[in-house]
């Protein structure tokens, strides 16, 4: 009976009891593999490392910038009167002086003509009134002097005369009575004839003179201003330089007032930027610039010619001209550019590649320097001014790093402190790169 029903109650026991030794089994199994994995060697990171070194820095001290032509002449045509000619297309180089157009001017002339001849007539008449009718005047007015003087002369000797034959008893005091009243009017009428000789050298003469004078003025004034206006209808170039400007064409009027042709002188070009007044201090007139233009490889050379004496009152920045040659025409007013500006500068600077400095989240600057066993390490540094621009940005070390020391200058972005590294060039990493992940991950799967 026994026998019978040991192998029916071992067929009824539960499945959990007869399997409990494989589970055991298995999990013994996982936890060995889990061991082997926990024991794989650390991750080692790939990053590209620069030596700090002491090298001559110049501060670059940087804005955004237009350019402005070197000068600027929008001609203005004086008169109203429809475009007779052009000389020039726009694009033309043109020189200082150089006729550039021409207007109508038909009217203008005749009207000169007729201001010339009225000129012409007033410089016959002033001669005249010179040489002949002023003179003229002047010498009746000394020839009646001079017979008055005569007559004078004359009735004092008669006068004397016969107030001698008076005293003699020759002749009666009536006689000497009318020999006086003869010569007092000859007195009075000298005295007139002097008086009227000194008015005419003195005062009619010059007024005569001023008269004459001021007609023939008058008549060349209007002459000139006649001639002017001819000459406001030859539009002539006042600078240097290429025309940009030619909104009308011939036939078309030219209202005064109204820009007629732009010229701009660009053999050099003026790059305005506005900079902060602690920047500026570093700077002074002269200073080395470079004005980066899109589409250009290579900056532009420059230089500082002005620093504004005052601030501007919106911004409170002040504005700096940097002045770029231009010879070729290569460059265009109007252009966008950024403009970088040589400031403060040290002979024996302790410099790092720009990628090489980062922030931490604390606010601190720091770099990763390299030890021998290749593991990088979190160093709090001090900078100081940044040279260059792009790949070639390096940052001045004021503390914290000695020269010689390695730090990590691409890759060093949220690395740990004591990250395992691997330095490679930039040749390898860009490799690497191209590598698919499935040769990265290293067969795993």
């Amino acid at each position: 009976m026994n026998r019978i029903d040991t192998p029916a109650a071992l067929r009824r026991e539960p499945r959990c009891r007869r399997y409990a030794p494989v589970a055991v089994a298995a999990a013994l199994l996982l936890a060995a593999g889990c061991s082997s994995k926990e024991a794989a060697p650390p991750t080692v990171v790939s990053v590209q490392a620069a030596t700090a070194t002491e090298q001559p820095v110049t501060e670059q001290i940087t804005g955004d910038a237009v350019l402005a032509p070197l000068a600027q002449a929008a001609i203005v045509p004086k008169v109203t009167a429809p475009v007779a000619k052009y000389f020039i297309q726009r694009g033309s180089r043109v020189k200082a002086g150089e006729l550039l157009a021409t207007l109508e001017n038909k009217d203008l002339t005749a009207a000169a003509m007729d201001a010339g001849g009225a000129y012409a007539e007033a410089q016959a008449s002033y001669q005249s009134a010179v040489k002949a009718t002023i003179p003229e005047s002047t010498q009746k007015a000394e020839l009646d002097e001079e017979q008055a003087k005569t007559a004078l002369d004359l009735q004092q000797k008669i006068y004397d005369a016969r107030k001698s034959l008076f005293a003699q008893g020759a002749i009666p005091e009536r006689d000497v009575q009318t020999a006086h009243a003869a010569l007092v009017q000859a007195q009075s009428a000298y005295d007139i004839a002097q008086k009227h000789l000194a008015s005419e050298r003195a005062v009619n003469r010059a007024a005569a003179m001023e008269s004459a004078k001021g007609q023939l003025e008058s008549a060349e004034g209007k002459y000139k201003g006649a001639q002017a206006m001819v000459n406001y209808t030859e539009i002539r170039s006042p600078i240097s330089g290429v025309v940009t400007e030619r909104p009308l064409f011939p036939g078309e009027t030219a209202a005064a007032g109204t820009p007629l042709l732009t010229v701009m002188d660009t053999s050099a070009l003026i790059a305005k930027t506005h900079l902060p007044q602690s920047e500026v201090q570093q700077m002074k007139v002269g200073s080395d610039a470079s004005v980066a233009v899109p589409g250009m490889d290579e900056p532009a050379k420059g230089t500082v010619s002005l620093i504004s004496p005052a601030l501007d009152p919106g911004s409170t920045t002040v504005e700096v001209w940097v002045r770029v040659p231009n010879a070729k025409g290569e460059l265009r007013a109007g252009t966008p550019v950024h403009v970088s500006i040589a400031g403060r500068s040290f002979p024996h600077a302790l410099v790092v590649p720009a990628g090489a400095v980062v922030t931490a989240s604390s606010g601190k600057t720091m770099v990763l320097v390299v030890d021998a066993g290749s593991v990088a390490h979190q160093r709090v540094v001090q900078t100081g001014i940044t040279s260059g621009s792009g790949d070639d940005a390096v940052v001045q070390i004021v503390s914290g790093l000695k020269a010689g020391e390695q730090v990590v200058s691409v890759g060093a972005y949220a690395l740990d402190d004591g990250t395992k590294v691997k330095v490679v060039t930039a040749a390898e990493a860009d490799q690497d790169a191209d590598k698919p992940s499935a040769a990265k991950s290293g067969g795993d799967d």
